[in-house]
C-alpha cells in the first residue's frame, strides 16, 4: 500500500474511533466530577485515608492536598528505588543512584515518566508494579482531578470560592475511570501478544537460531495505563517500540487511540460542567485543529522531508521500526509531544530536522493539543482566557469568559501560568549549555547537539517524558536538573490554575451583552488557534533557530 495513502488510512480510521468514544466517555467524566453519591468501595477508601468527601474545599486546601499527596509520592517512590535489592522480585537488580533515585521519583510524580535508565536492566518487577505503575495512575489522576477543580470554578456563580474536594475527585478518577480502561485495555493487548507475567527472563530464540536472554514482568497493564494516563516511560528502553509492550500495528493505533481519548473527552466533559456544550467544543475544534496540524506536518517531514538518504528511499526509515514504518512513526511522536505522555514507537533522535522541530514544538505548544490527562484541558482554558483578553483589549471592553470578567488578578495568574513554562525551558537550557557536564552528554555537537539539550529541557518542564536518544541523561547533573524543571514545570502551573478557579468561584456570572465575544463559535476557534501559536513563536523561536530550523536549513 502506498505510505501516504496508508498514513491517511489509520488518521481516518483513529478519529472515526475518537468520535465514536469521546462523547460518551465526556458524558461520563462529567458525571463523575459532578454528583454527589458515592460506591462503597470508594467510602473504604475515605475512610481508611480519614477524609470527609463531601467537604467542599477552597483552593488553597485543594492545592495543599495536591503538593502534599504528591510529596508523599516523591518520598515513598524515592525509598523504594534506593533499597530495590532488598525487595522480593527485584531480579537481582542494584539500587539507583541518589541522583537517579530523585529524578525518577519526580519524574513518576509530576506525570512525565522520563527514564535516565534502561527499564529492562534497572528496575524490577516490585519497583515497577508498586511504584511506578501505581504513580501512572495516580499522577493521571492528579492532573485530571485540578481540570474538574477548574472548571467548577467556572461554573459556579458567587460563592465563597470552593473548588472540589480533591481526596473525591482522586478516588473517582482512579477507580471509575483509569482502573476499569485499563483493566480492559490489559487484556486486548495481551491477546495481541503482549506479555503479561512475573518472570524474571525469558528465552527467546532468534532468526539464526541463536538464544537470547529478555526481562519480561506485568508489561501489559503498564503499557496501558502508560498510555491512557499520558504517562509515558515503560519496562524497556525502546519503548512502545519493543513487540513485548507494542506487538502489532494494531496495538501501535490502540496505543495511540488510548493517549488522545481522554484529554479529547476532559474538554467535551468541560461543556457539560460548565452547562454549555458550545464551549467544550470550541476547545475541543481547537485541539484537534493543532493536533491534526502537527500530524500532517510531522508525517510530511518523515516521508518526503529534505535530506538525500530519505528522498532515495522513499522516506526517512532511520530510527523506525520496520513493522511500523513511517507513517505511523510520524502519527505517534505528534501524539504522543501533543500530548504529555512520552511514549515512543520510534526514535526521536532520528526524525528529520523538520521533524524533530514539529516534535519540539507540539511541546512547547504547552502540550494542549490536546494535552496531556486534565492539563491540556487547563492549559487550553488559560490561552481561551488570554485570547478573550486580547480581543477586550482590541474593542476597549473588559474581558470576560463564560461570563467571568477577567480583571487585573486574574491576567495576573493567567500571565504568571503562560511564562512559567517558558522560562523554566529557556533557563534550563542555558543551564545545560553552560556547564561542562552538560554538553558532555550530547552525542552530537553542533545544532543537533544543542537540539538534543533543547528537547531533554523542554520534555521536562512540559512534563512530556520523551527524548532524543542521542543524550546520555543518566549522570548527576542532568538528573538533577531534570528533575528539578520537572518539579516546578508540574506544580507552579497546578497552584496557578487552582489559584484562578478560586478567584472564579467567588465571582458572579454577568450576562452576555452586546460586547461580549462569542466564545463557542469558528471565529474563536481561529483566534484561540492562532493565540496559541503566536504565543509559542514570540517565546521560543530564537532557541529554535539555533537547533532545529538551523539544523533544516544547512
Amino acid at each position: 500500500m502506498n505510505t501516504v495513502v496508508a498514513a491517511v488510512l489509520q488518521v481516518a480510521v483513529l478519529i472515526a474511533a475518537l468520535a465514536l468514544a469521546v462523547p460518551f466517555l465526556g458524558r461520563y467524566l462529567a458525571h463523575i466530577y459532578t454528583t454527589e453519591k458515592h460506591l462503597r468501595v470508594e467510602k473504604v477508601v475515605y475512610r481508611v485515608l480519614r477524609v470527609d468527601p463531601d467537604a467542599d474545599q477552597r483552593w488553597r486546601s485543594y492545592a495543599l492536598a495536591v503538593l502534599g499527596f504528591s510529596l508523599v509520592g516523591i518520598l515513598f517512590l524515592y525509598l523504594l528505588a534506593r533499597v530495590q535489592q532488598w525487595l522480593p522480585l527485584s531480579l537481582g537488580f542494584d539500587p539507583f543512584p541518589s541522583d537517579g533515585a530523585w529524578n525518577t521519583a519526580v519524574s513518576f510524580v509530576t506525570n512525565t515518566n522520563w527514564q535516565w535508565y534502561s527499564g529492562e536492566a534497572a528496575a524490577g518487577n516490585l519497583l515497577q508494579m508498586a511504584g511506578l505503575t501505581v504513580q501512572n495512575f495516580v499522577s493521571a489522576a492528579v492532573g485530571m482531578s485540578v481540570a474538574a477543580a477548574f472548571a467548577r470554578g467556572l461554573a459556579r456563580g458567587r460563592g465563597n470560592g470552593r473548588v472540589g474536594n480533591f481526596w473525591a475527585d482522586l478516588v473517582r478518577t482512579t477507580l471509575r475511570v483509569l482502573l476499569p480502561i485499563s483493566f480492559v485495555g490489559a487484556l486486548v493487548l495481551v491477546g495481541f501478544g503482549a506479555i503479561q507475567n512475573l518472570r524474571a527472563d525469558l528465552a527467546m530464540t532468534t532468526l539464526d537460531g541463536g538464544q537470547q536472554i529478555l526481562t519480561s514482568g506485568a508489561i501489559a497493564s503498564q503499557e496501558v495505563i502508560k498510555e491512557l494516563g499520558t504517562n509515558g516511560g515503560g519496562p524497556y528502553n525502546v519503548n512502545s517500540a519493543h513487540p513485548f509492550e507494542n506487538p502489532t500495528p494494531f496495538t501501535n493505533l490502540l496505543e495511540i487511540f488510548l493517549l488522545l481519548v481522554i484529554p479529547f473527552a476532559m474538554a467535551w466533559a468541560f461543556g457539560l460542567i460548565v452547562k454549555d456544550r458550545r464551549q467544550g467544543g470550541a476547545v475541543l475544534a481547537t485541539m484537534a485543529t493543532l493536533w491534526l496540524g502537527a500530524v500532517g506536518l510531522l508525517t510530511w517531514a518523515e516521508i518526503a522531508g529534505p535530506g538525500t538518504a530519505p528522498q532515495l528511499a522513499g522516506g526517512a526509515m532511520e530510527g523506525k521500526e520496520a513493522r511500523f514504518g513511517e507513517a505511523a512513526s510520524a502519527l505517534f511522536a505528534s501524539s504522543t509531544t501533543g500530548t504529555s505522555t512520552g511514549a515512543v514507537n520510534a526514535m526521536h533522535d532520528s526524525l528529520t530536522a523538520p521533524g524533530g522541530g514539529i516534535a519540539m514544538f507540539n511541546m512547547m505548544l504547552g502540550e494542549v493539543a490536546p494535552g496531556g490527562v486534565g492539563s491540556g484541558l487547563y492549559g487550553m482554558l488559560m490561552l481561551a482566557i488570554v485570547t478573550v483578553f486580547l480581543c477586550g483589549l482590541m474593542v476597549g471592553r473588559t474581558p470576560e469568559y463564560l461570563g467571568k470578567k477577567i480583571g487585573q488578578r486574574e491576567i495576573v495568574l493567567v500571565a504568571l501560568y503562560i511564562l512559567a513554562t517558558p522560562i523554566l525551558v529557556l533557563v534550563g537550557a542555558a543551564v545545560a549549555v553552560s556547564f561542562p557536564a552538560g554538553p558532555a552528554g550530547m552525542l552530537n555537537s553542533g545544532a543537533h547537539g544543542f537540539s538534543e539539550a533543547l528537547y531533554a529541557v523542554t520534555s521536562a518542564a512540559n512534563n512530556n517524558g520523551s527524548a532524543f536518544g542521542g543524550l546520555t541523561a543518566g549522570t548527576p547533573f542532568w538528573n538533577t536538573l531534570l528533575g528539578v524543571l520537572m518539579l516546578f514545570g508540574r506544580f507552579l502551573p497546578i497552584v496557578f490554575v487552582l489559584g484562578l478557579a478560586g478567584r472564579f468561584a467567588t465571582t458572579q456570572h454577568l450576562p452576555a451583552g452586546a460586547g461580549t465575544l462569542p466564545t463557542h463559535r469558528p471565529l474563536f476557534v481561529v483566534l484561540l488557534t492562532g493565540v496559541a501559536l503566536v504565543v509559542v513563536g514570540l517565546t521560543y523561536v530564537p532557541a529554535l533557530a539555533l537547533g532545529p530550523i538551523v539544523e533544516s536549513l544547512s
